[in-house]
Parts: C-alpha cells; structure tokens; sequence
C-alpha cells in the first residue's frame, strides 16, 4: 500500500496539531511543510503521522505531533535567534527550529542517533543552520549562551547546569515532574529574575541523568 504523506501530513495538522490550539501560522507552515516521514524509523513509517510517541531505539521516542506543536508555538521562536536542543531524537524537532531560528545547535548523548538524524538532515538538503553534537548536557561547560534553549526530554528538578546555557532574557522549554502527569514549562530568564510560564500536562521519557532519585521502602 503506498501511503500518500502529503495528504498525512495536512489530516496531521488540520485534525490534530490545530485543534489543540497551535494557531501560530510560522508553526503550522513548518509542521505542514518538514517530512516528518523521512525522520521515522522505516519499521515505523506508516505511523509518521499518527498520534503516538514514535520508537526511536536507546529507550527514546519521537514527540507526539500535537506536543511538537505546542512545544513550538510556547517557545515563539524567533528568525534572528539562536536555540540550543538538548536530545537530538530522530532530527525531526531540529528541522523544526531550525526552519524558524537563525542557528541551532543540537546535543545528542547516543552517537548512533546523533548521526542517524545527521544523515536524515543531509539527505532532504535540511540543517545547513543545523549542528549535532555528540555529548551530555548536563556533563559539558556552558561555553556560550542562546536565545532558545529546548530540552526534549522530561526532567524531576530542573538542573541548575541546563539554565546556565540561557542568554539574558532568553527562555528554556522544559517538561518536569512525574509520570504520569508532567508539566511542560516555559521558565524565562528575565533580568528581574526567572519566572515559569505554564504550557500544558504530558508525559514523556526522562533525559538521561535527570530521572527521579530511586526511593526506598523499608
């Protein structure tokens, strides 16, 4: 059976994205434009489109379309603004900034999935404003700071490291707590000091390192 990705991807953003009021028209181009089916697993092609979390290997998952959406929409990004990602996935998301922001750069603590969403990137002629970088975010020195700072996985607390990578009046997406009812946040590094602005509830893998402390019974 051929699958008509086009069509998919138009049924993605006009039956789900949409509807969960992501109404900013440079985020609805992006998603209505990127191939989100180049980005898939093969095994998982089909699913491209579907309203699930993808499978990507190294217990990762692709977002959901509509948390995709939310995501981007919440994080406002800016063509003159550089965006720092944190867990690179399957490159989809970082097509996404990088359609929208001036710069991205993208750390990926699995080598093997760095360089699938590498390849992936280079292969639709994407990502000439997109770097991949093998290495732990919480692990490596701020050595610069950025307009954008996007942490595709969940966090408990948020680590102090991960703010330390947010320009003056920039902003870092975050999801925190605890399955199965997280919150995704927008915490602005204002120059009177942070405050957290409040997306929406989801659920998604912890970033590696940032899970909660194993508690003991007795």
């Amino acid at each position: 059976m051929t699958i008509d990705y086009s069509h998919a991807r138009e049924m993605m953003v006009e039956q789900q994205v949409r509807p969960w009021d992501v109404l900013d028209a440079r985020v609805l181009d992006t998603l209505a434009t990127l191939p989100r089916e180049a980005f898939v697993p093969e095994q998982h092609r089909a699913l491209a489109y579907a309203d699930i979390e993808i499978p990507l290997g190294h217990g990762q998952r692709m977002m959901k379309p509509v948390v995709e959406g939310r995501t981007l929409q919440g994080l406002k990004v800016q063509a003159h603004e550089d965006v720092l990602e944190i867990g690179t996935g399957s490159g989809y998301f970082s097509a996404c900034l990088g359609a929208l922001a001036r710069e991205v750069v993208s750390l990926e603590i699995h080598p093997q999935l760095a360089a699938a969403a590498r390849a992936r990137l280079d292969a639709q002629g994407l990502g000439s404003n997109i770097r991949i970088e093998t290495a732990d975010a919480l692990h490596l020195a701020a050595d610069r700071q950025f307009d954008v700072v996007c942490v595709t996985g969940a966090v408990d607390t948020l680590p102090a490291a991960l703010l330390a990578w947010v320009r003056p009046g920039g902003r870092l997406f975050v999801v925190q707590g605890r399955s199965p009812v997280m919150e995704a946040v927008i915490h602005h590094h204002d120059v009177n000091g942070s405050r957290v602005e409040s997306l929406f509830e989801t659920d998604l893998p912890y970033l590696q390192g940032a899970e909660p402390a194993p508690q003991f019974v007795f």
